[in-house]
């Protein structure tokens, strides 16, 4: 069964680590007011999962819930929409933070940018994000996804008035390169979460607009009166984990910073294998990558934010989808009064894969890798909600992708 779970641990002393400035408290401020200026926003909740950390053996466990982010089911849409309104903002030659809600969608400010298009490709939540900040400030938007998509996360996408389409054959790598193509062949703004060579401002800015969600988990820990030992994230191309890790790394200095846990799919663990590598190079995954974990299945990390993940991450997981459907389970299924949580295959990763750390005999020295024992208080992230809603019912109602061998289950005393 260890074949399925690797790990690779990190570690870099200070001379070897990247500067924050870009993903600092000021920068995150500039963000959260951004976000905080539009009429839909509120916090996603921070819940307590009590009585599963009683069974786990640690301390908490906390789960930031953002299927109720913006009413669109996912956490993406932070990055998206700050990069739009930072794109508008450097067209206008404004600071961003004259640039609210209510001025955005201004007649003043609509007269002097004119039509915009953006583009961008998706397995579905980060398109979705972009289209709807697309429909919100009155512009167009066109979304490629790759073979496989769900088709309720592309009908999701073309309900904000956005030109969506499934690409055959093609993979989430191959949509990026395909969606740049067609920016520069008609003027169009690529709002990608991936970066390469002369494309790394728009990226950094997505990166950015992620550490909203960061600032605000961290101020609702504080109200607890908490501090977490480990945080652990999803990571696809590696945007949202630099932006948390980034954040979280530039607040708590020294032994106060969590440690950082990245997950991925095995079937697409770029950063794992990058990481794994250490050769000062960035590894891909190409091919079909057909993990359920659809919003990770993405083999090129972002290489903006990668120096980030190396300087501060503190350990990468490549983990089987039968991980991913556990914790779908997890969530949906809570102990006693501990709150339900509804999370897709890419929201519900770092859960599953926590629980058989924590319980599988087997996996023992993975958790002590992880520095994982009785006293650790844990962050997660429940990226997404089921945006994908009959594939959530076939995992959560039906037992797909279930691990039918013996986990030897640890007993939790």
């Amino acid at each position: 069964m260890t074949e399925s779970y690797k790990i690779v641990t990190n570690s870099t002393n200070d001379e070897e680590k990247v500067d924050l400035d870009f993903i600092n408290e000021e920068v995150t401020e500039k963000a959260y007011k951004f976000h905080s200026s539009f009429p839909q926003y509120n916090p996603t909740p921070l819940v307590e999962l009590k009585n599963l950390a009683t069974m786990f053996g640690v301390k908490d466990i906390f789960v930031k819930d953002e299927s109720y982010r913006f009413g669109l089911n996912a956490f993406k849409v932070l990055g998206g929409s700050f990069a739009i309104g930072k794109y508008i903002a450097e067209k206008l030659g404004l600071d961003i933070d004259d640039l609210p809600y209510e001025k955005l969608i201004s007649k003043e400010v609509k007269d002097k940018l004119g039509d915009i298009t953006f583009i961008t490709a998706t397995d579905g939540n980060h398109g979705r994000g972009v289209a709807w900040a697309a429909h919100e400030l009155q512009q167009n938007c066109v979304v490629i996804m790759p073979s496989g998509s769900a088709l309720e996360r592309r009908d999701n996408i073309r309900a904000l008035g956005a030109k969506c389409d499934i690409m055959d054959d093609l993979n989430y790598d191959e949509c990026v390169r395909l969606a740049n193509k067609y920016a520069e062949e008609n003027d169009w703004v690529m709002v990608q979460d991936t970066a390469w060579d002369g494309y790394e401002e728009i990226p950094t800015w997505i990166i950015q607009g992620y550490s909203t969600l960061a600032k605000e988990a961290k101020e609702q820990l504080e109200d607890k009166n908490q501090l977490p030992t480990h945080i652990f994230l999803q990571a696809g191309v590696g945007s949202f984990a630099t932006g948390v890790t980034g954040y979280f790394a530039s607040s708590y200095k020294g032994d106060k910073k969590p440690f950082m846990g990245l997950v991925e799919p095995e079937k697409a663990n770029c950063n794992f294998i990058t990481a794994e590598a250490n050769d000062g190079k960035i590894h891909n995954v190409t091919g079909k990558m057909d993990t359920i974990m659809a919003g990770l299945a993405c083999g090129e990390p972002v290489t903006v934010g990668w120096p980030v993940l190396k300087s501060y991450a503190d350990a990468f997981l490549s983990i089987p989808d039968s991980a991913a459907a556990r914790g779908m389970r997890i969530y949906g299924n809570p102990l006693k009064d501990d709150t339900r949580i509804i999370s897709g295959e890419s929201g519900a990763a770092t859960m599953g894969a926590l629980s058989e750390i924590l319980q599988r005999k087997d996996l023992e020295e993975i958790k002590n890798k992880l520095h994982l024992d009785e006293n650790s208080v844990i962050l997660l992230i429940s990226t997404e909600g089921d945006t994908d809603f009959a594939h959530y019912r076939k995992v959560v109602w039906d037992g797909y992708y279930t691990n039918d061998e013996d986990y030897q289950y640890k007993i939790m005393r």
